[in-house]
């Protein structure tokens, strides 16, 4: 082994070893072991990972869910990394040969697991998005310039550069590479809340034997929750003191109740709306006139109401509080419609009614309980108005299509049977003649 007095881990240190092993005989077992280490970890990651596959659909514990997605990612570095360092061991205990191409893969396995590992964390903590991948991109050019620096050996030189830089807040001394990493710090924390925010909400929402608005309302508690609590322990871990946030906190309250006002409004209103449960997710509700349909989404600011011609319309949590709404599946989904009918005076009216409960009966949507029901209104001027009024327990599915079926088994009843549908005649009797003709007048 040849002496140098080059720093150790600096850019010329590390050629410089690499080049001297290279010259060395052993530096042909030093590749064969390293090329060994790689596939023996390939090939395990993929056994491990088809193993996981298939029995991916008889276990879906909360821990496997947790875990799984990120083990996945990094199983292959990890295991790289662990062989070869077992394999380095030996080489020194032996005494086999050098190794410093096992010590330069080391390092470069550790941010290849740790890389693998922030992206999965923040790909699984934020909805996918271009800012997204514009994230994971800065992420992994950052710890790979990190790795580069500590190669290199210019982290340290960088560091103290940063300590240097320091200025005053308030009472307290600050430096700039003490702001870098609690910043850092700050960051790993809260995404790691909203990963396992992220897996406990996804959780909770597939247990199918608590009600959806309940499962609703845990999620976004437990995501508020894990997020306040990561903050505040990050800044505990920075060395920021906690009571030192209640002047920004006062602060906050003013402006909520000024400037935030509404927003902050939505947030409290659509809380109460998950937790009182008095509107649900498939709920079938009436805003206005010209709004009636399907709930389909209750987040905390707004509700997402699906109406029956296919438009999806966004309602502040704030005006479903405020005013008064139609649920028509509050207690019970079952809705009674109607379809009016009009026969003429000389009709039996006894098969009349009959006809018209048959067309009400023959429709699959229509219940049995509680039965049709034919109603003789009015003796019209043209005619006599019939109703027939039926249940339905299934709104969220349409309306206008059931009742036009309906009507439709009534006209070809109808007409199979002769029963006439009158419509408004009107007859004028000329008394005295025509009228004289009218001369026309002169220019």
């Amino acid at each position: 082994m040849n002496e140098t007095t080059h720093a150790k881990g600096s850019f010329a240190s590390l050629f410089f070893d690499l080049w001297r092993d290279f010259q060395d005989p052993g530096f042909l077992w030093q590749v064969l072991a390293l090329l060994i280490c790689l596939l023996l970890a390939w090939g395990l990651s993929r056994y491990w990972l088809q193993q996981d596959h298939a029995q991916s659909s008889a276990d879906h514990g909360l821990l496997r869910a947790f875990g799984t997605g990120s083990l996945k990612r990094i199983a292959f570095p990890l295991l790289a990394l662990l062989l070869i360092l077992i394999v380095r061991k030996m080489f020194r205990y032996w005494e086999l040969g050098p190794v410093s191409l096992l010590d330069l893969a080391v390092p470069l396995l550790l941010s290849m697991a740790l890389v693998r590992t922030v992206i999965y964390v923040v790909h699984h903590a934020f909805a996918p998005s271009s800012l997204l991948a514009t994230s994971e991109r800065l992420i992994a050019t950052c710890i790979w310039i990190g790795l580069a620096l500590h190669l290199t050996g210019l982290a340290t030189p960088l560091i103290e550069m940063l300590e240097q830089v320091s200025f005053n807040v308030g009472k307290e001394k600050l430096d700039l590479w003490a702001l870098l990493t609690g910043l850092v710090t700050v960051v790993i924390t809260v995404l790691l809340a909203l990963w396992i925010s992220g897996v406990i909400e996804t959780r909770v929402l597939s247990r199918q034997s608590l009600d959806a608005s309940i499962r609703v309302v845990l999620g976004r508690l437990v995501k508020a929750v894990l997020t306040v609590l990561a903050l505040l322990l990050s800044l505990s871990i920075v060395g920021i003191d906690i009571t030192a946030l209640s002047v920004f906190s006062g602060a906050l309250a003013v402006g909520l109740g000024f400037g935030l006002q509404k927003i902050a409004s939505n947030y409290v209103s659509g809380f109460i709306i998950l937790l009182d449960r008095s509107i649900r997710l498939g709920n079938v509700i009436a805003v206005d006139p010209l709004t009636t349909g399907v709930v389909m989404l209750i987040t905390a600011r707004y509700t997402v109401v699906r109406t029956l011609t296919g438009t999806e319309v966004i309602i502040p949590n704030e005006y479903l509080v405020s005013n008064i709404i139609r649920n028509e599946s509050y207690t019970d989904s079952r809705v009674r419609f109607q379809a009016s009918v009009q026969v003429a005076y000389g009709t039996d009216l006894d098969t009349a009614i009959r006809l018209i409960g048959e067309a009400a009966h023959a429709h699959q949507r229509v219940l049995a309980d509680p039965a049709p029901q034919v109603l003789v209104l009015a003796f019209a001027e043209s005619g006599i108005n019939l109703e027939l009024r039926f249940w339905i327990a299934d709104p969220e599915n349409g309306t206008g299509s059931i009742v036009s079926a309906i009507n439709l088994a009534i006209w070809r009843l109808f007409r199979q049977n002769g029963i006439q549908i009158p419509f408004p005649q009107r007859e004028v009797r000329l008394v005295g003649g025509l009228p004289p003709a009218v001369a026309p007048a002169a220019d």
